[in-house]
């Protein structure tokens, strides 16, 4: 049998404190150590060994020797069932018997090393978890919004293209009011080259009579009021002419008339092959013939005059029209292409503040998922150790336990 006993001693005569052993079958060893007191100081005082074989000890004396150093002591002693021993400052020797039945003190058993290990961990780990999720949650609902503000722009946009396209249509087709603007500016010309003749056909006469003039005046010019009246005669002089050759002209026309309607009436009476003898006494009426006509004439001029205003008021109100409308047009497409460039610019930034999300989101979500692996590692490294320290925990039970029972069986003999 195969024994190891512990026992704790006192330097003061030799009294035994406490002990404790183990029986295993075949051999026996004993070991006992010991702190002593003495006179304020403490020392190990003994370590003991034992070995016997049951089968050959006789009436069944165990020896045993210790052997122990203890400075502070003055002896040291050793004891058995029937024996002696001697020792001196601190070293003891002795011999005996089986020795007296020892006090056993029983072991406390710590219960809460049966209690599962608790692993604390930092409560704001799953509310950190919580806000992470929350924060990319937010990023993807600020991203998925800034993708439907660049289609609604993209929308837009598309919209003001058909916009701007049908304008342009509109200005194409709009375009027609040249030619005729062209053709009533070139009329216009005309009747100011005409008007330009007339002013230099008049003018004509009065720089062929100018050295007449000049004479009449340089003889008149002391008197003012003759001066004036120099000009009045002038004046009435040129209006006379106007009307003289006025009256040529429609004198001439209605002899043109009259030639005219004389060859048809001859025309009429060689057809009937009838002779008629006119009668060169009668006198026409030239003067209310050229007075109906010049009135008739007058008339047809005013009226014509009249419509001719008319149409070039329409024209230049229409005209004023259509350039206010040109350059309200103008202004739409301006401000138009403006929207259009802050359109395109705050695409380009929706963009870009998109792309600069989605990196951050990217490189945030790379940053926790490292983070979960480094917490799995750790989780994983403390379950081994928990393991480890359970697998000990068990070992010692196991010992513990087998001591118990050791200790029971030791008891029982």
């Amino acid at each position: 049998m195969f024994r190891c006993s512990c026992s704790i001693s006192s330097g003061r005569a030799g009294r035994n404190l406490g002990s404790s052993s183990i029986a295993l079958p075949r051999n026996r060893c004993s070991f006992s150590t010991a702190w002593c007191h003495w006179v304020g100081g403490i020392g190990y005082c003994s370590l003991g060994y034992s070995n016997s074989r049951g089968l050959g000890a006789v009436a069944s004396s165990r020896p045993r020797m210790a052997v122990g150093r203890c400075p502070p002591l003055r002896y040291g002693c050793g004891f058995g069932a029937a024996g002696v021993g001697f020792g001196y400052r601190g070293f003891g020797y002795g011999v005996g018997g089986v020795s007296r039945q020892c006090t056993i003190i029983p072991i406390a058993i710590n219960k809460q090393l049966f209690q599962p290990l608790r692993l604390e961990l930092d409560p704001n780990v799953q509310t950190v978890k919580n806000q992470e999720k929350e924060q990319i949650k937010t990023l993807n609902n600020q991203f998925a919004s800034f993708i439907d503000k660049v289609r609604f722009l993209e929308q837009q946009n598309k919209v003001l293209e058909t916009k701007w396209s049908f304008l342009q249509g509109q200005n194409h087709s709009k375009n027609t009011i040249t030619p005729m603007l062209d053709a009533y500016i070139g009329s216009l010309k005309k009747q100011l080259e005409a008007l330009g003749s007339n002013r230099a056909h008049t003018q004509s006469p009065s720089a062929q009579g100018y050295p007449w003039v000049c004479s009449l005046t340089n003889f008149l010019l002391p008197s003012p009021m003759r001066l004036q009246d120099v000009d009045d005669v002038f004046l009435n002089k040129a209006e006379l002419e106007a009307k003289v050759g006025s009256l040529k002209e429609e004198a001439e026309l209605l002899r043109k008339i009259y030639k005219e309607e004389t060859h048809q009436l001859q025309a009429q009476i060689s057809a009937t092959s009838a002779v008629i003898k006119v009668n060169r006494s009668q006198d026409l009426d030239l003067g209310g013939i050229a007075a109906d006509a010049r009135a008739q004439y007058e008339g047809i001029a005013r009226k014509s005059r009249a419509e001719a205003q008319a149409w070039y008021e329409k024209t230049k109100t229409k005209a004023a029209e259509l350039t206010r409308k040109v350059q309200r047009l103008n202004g739409e497409v301006k401000s138009i292409k403006d929207q259009c460039t802050k359109l395109e610019a705050a695409m380009a930034n929706a963009e870009q503040r998109g792309e600069t999300s989605i990196r951050n989101a990217k490189q945030k979500l790379s940053e926790l998922e490292d983070a979960l692996q480094q917490t799995k590692a750790d989780l994983s490294w403390q379950l081994r150790k928990y393991q480890e320290l359970m697998n000990v925990k068990l070992a010692l039970d196991v010992e513990i336990v087998t001591y118990r029972k050791l200790l029971e069986g030791e008891e029982s003999r």
